[in-house]
This record gives C-alpha cells, structure tokens and sequence, in this order.
C-alpha cells in the first residue's frame, strides 16, 4: 500500500500499468543486482546492451518497420523513470543510443544508414554515440570547431570531441562538423562514422566521474578521419536540426530519469526511517523527519505531472521549447534536493557506498548538466516569456 504513493501505477490505464510493471521488472531483475558494482568499479557492462535490445527498450520508441515497438511518449517517460529508479547508467545509455542516435537516423537518415545501423542499434548488437560536446563547445553548440575539410569525393574530419558517452565503445558515431565556420549554424553538418577508424584517438574522460561510473565517457580526436559524402546525416548545414531533434528526445529521457531518481531516494527514505530506531521509537515518527517525507513525495508528483503533461503535448504535436525545458528544470533540481533529504535521512550511513543513495545524490549532478544545464533551461523560459532573442 505505501508503495502506491510513489509509484505511478494507480494514475494510469490498465494498458499503460502493465507497461510500466513490466519495465519495472526487467529493471529489478537485469538492472539492480549489478547497479552498485559497475558504479563501484567503474565498469561498463556490455551484457546490458543486449539483454535491452532483447527486452524491445532499445527500439520501444521505433517505427516498427524497423524493429520497434512504436511507443508513445508518455511510455518512453514510464521507461525511463523505471530505469533511472534503478539504474542511472543504464538509463543515460538508453537515452543516447535510442533518442540521440537511432531516433536521429529515423528521423534524418537515408534509407541506406537506416537499412545499415537500425537493426543492430534496437538489437543491441551495435552501440551508438552522439559527438556533439567540444571542450569550448558545450551549452553553445554554433561555437564547435571540428571542421570538415572537403576531400576528393567526400570528407576529412578534424577536431576533437569530449564526454561522449559511450564514446570508447561505440560501434558508429553521428559526428556533428562545420564545414564553413562562417555560416554559423547553417555551417554544422552532421556525419555517420563507423568505429574504429583510421585517424580517429578515442581515450577515456581524464578523471574520475562523480556520478554515472558505469558509463563510458570518452574524448574522440579526429586527426583527418576520411568519410564519403553519403555518411551526411539530414543533408549538408542540416546539422545543428539534427542535434536539436536528438537533444529534444534526450532532455524527456533526463527529466523522466530524474523523477525514478527521486522515487528511489524517497522509497530508501520512508524504508530507512521506519527501520530506524533512535530515542525509544523509529526515526520517521518524528515530526522534523516526517516534513521531509512529505516535501519528497509532494514534489516527486509534481515532477511526474510536468514530465507527463510534455509526453502528452509532444504526442500531440503541440509541444514547445519551454515544455522540455520546464520539464527538466523541474524534475532534475526538484531530484537533486530530494536526494540530499535522503542522505541526511540516513546519517552516517548515507555517506557509504552499502547504501544507495549516497550513487542517487551522485548520479542527479549529471542530469542537472548534460543536455542543457539547469540554468539554460531557465534561459529558454525566461526567452520564451519575454521574446527575448
């Protein structure tokens, strides 16, 4: 019964319950028993990738003619908040490689990289990545500098590109080029590069991640790699459309991920602070305690209805750029203090790795940056009240 009050089951249809159960499952069955130690051990775990493709979450939103199961925005939300409550990892590699690459070439590519890439990204036989991130080009993607240098019939790339998520092991990158840094963003193009290929250093991110440590984050250094002319994805200074259709798909993802993260952090919570005995009676009949779980769970809902009421509007057509953009300002800062509650809730054992919401207050930093930080989003919704350019 106290489940009932996190979980979204009780405010959906029959059809969209068992969806939802049924991620849930696969996530509590594949996901948790490795969560912690692929965090611990900074491992990526492959055998995830196919057991995805072999579930149908890789190519659930996919047309069906190439594999997918057609979901609808509001199941990819379901999906992703029930991975990200398990397994945050896995959720950003989901988000990358089904909404930043194979919906990219759904979407933008020609009938021969769909016919090549598809099958093997939904199966995960294949691993995607999405080359977009420079070292002076993050927030300001018309401020790349990788360039793409005409050559006999096609391309050579130059440039280098940083945390790329899944970068070191991916099987095909959509890289994103200037072909003529005076044309702004009508200069970007976007590239389809199979990996690994002459010319091209790929290395780990320097460093220790603070969150997300069982994913792979990469630098990719081109160094004149050689592309045809039919690896253009969405035709030539179509680029920076096919970076913004990837990001819109990625930023629901996040938003979504950040409500499981915050399922999670409040149902550890309410566990916690029931099983916890201190001055003669258990933590969570104190009154101070309560408050908190009560904030948790209040801003948990409102979270999910921000990221549900963006499904239904993208699923209508209506969609605009502030309806993302609210929806993972929301979700991922509302996320962020409700995983700071949950440590605090749980003391000193909050600080150890035995317990999983010290990787929960670890894993939401990342969500509140990559995709388009927290203060960017502000800034399109502060454009969008005031039309201001």
């Amino acid at each position: 019964m106290t489940a009932a009050l996190w979980l979204p089951d009780s405010d959906l249809d029959p059809s969209l319950q068992a969806f939802a159960r049924r991620i849930r499952t696969f996530a509590d069955t594949h996901l948790a028993p490795h969560a912690r130690a692929i965090d611990e051990q900074r491992t990526f775990r492959r055998e995830s990738v196919r057991e995805l493709g072999k579930a149908g979450i890789l190519g659930g939103p996919l047309p069906e003619r190439f594999g997918g199961e057609e979901w609808s925005p509001l199941q990819v939300a379901l999906a992703h908040e029930e991975l990200g409550a398990v397994c945050g990892n896995t959720r950003g590699f989901c988000a990358v490689q089904t909404g930043l690459v194979a919906q990219c070439l759904a979407r933008f590519g020609s009938a021969a990289q769909q016919e090549r890439w598809l099958p093997g990204l939904i199966a995960g036989t294949a691993i995607g990545c999405f080359g977009l991130t420079e070292p002076d080009a993050g927030s300001d993607v018309t401020s790349l500098t990788t360039h793409a240098r005409a050559q006999g019939s096609g391309y050579a790339l130059h440039g280098q590109k940083v945390w790329i998520t899944n970068g070191g092991v991916a099987d095909v990158a959509i890289v994103f080029a200037t072909i003529d840094p005076q044309r702004g963003k009508d200069g970007i193009t976007a590239f389809l590069l199979p990996m690994p290929c002459a010319h091209l250093t790929r290395a780990p991110m320097p460093g220790v991640e603070l969150g997300h440590r069982g994913s792979d984050h990469a630098t990719m250094t081109f160094a004149g790699c050689e592309v045809p002319a039919d690896a253009i994805v969405g035709g030539i200074g179509q680029g920076f459309a096919v970076a913004m259709g990837g990001l819109a798909a990625g930023r629901m993802s996040v938003a979504a991920g950040a409500v499981g993260v915050h399922r999670a952090a409040l149902a550890a919570s309410v566990a916690f602070t029931a099983g916890r005995q201190q001055f003669g009676k258990p933590l969570a009949h104190f009154q101070m305690i309560q408050e908190r779980l009560a904030d948790m769970l209040t801003s948990l809902h409102a979270s999910r209805a921000v990221v549900w009421r963006l499904a239904r509007r993208r699923a209508a057509g209506i969609e605009v750029p502030a309806d993302v953009a609210m929806a993972k300002l929301l979700a991922t800062e509302a996320a962020a203090r409700a995983t700071d509650e949950a440590v605090q809730l749980h003391g000193s054992r909050g600080y150890s790795s035995a317990f999983p919401v010290e990787r929960l207050l670890r894993d939401i930093q990342a969500l509140r940056i990559y995709e388009g930080t927290s203060l960017i989003q502000k800034s399109i919704l502060a454009r969008a009240l005031t039309s201001a350019k």
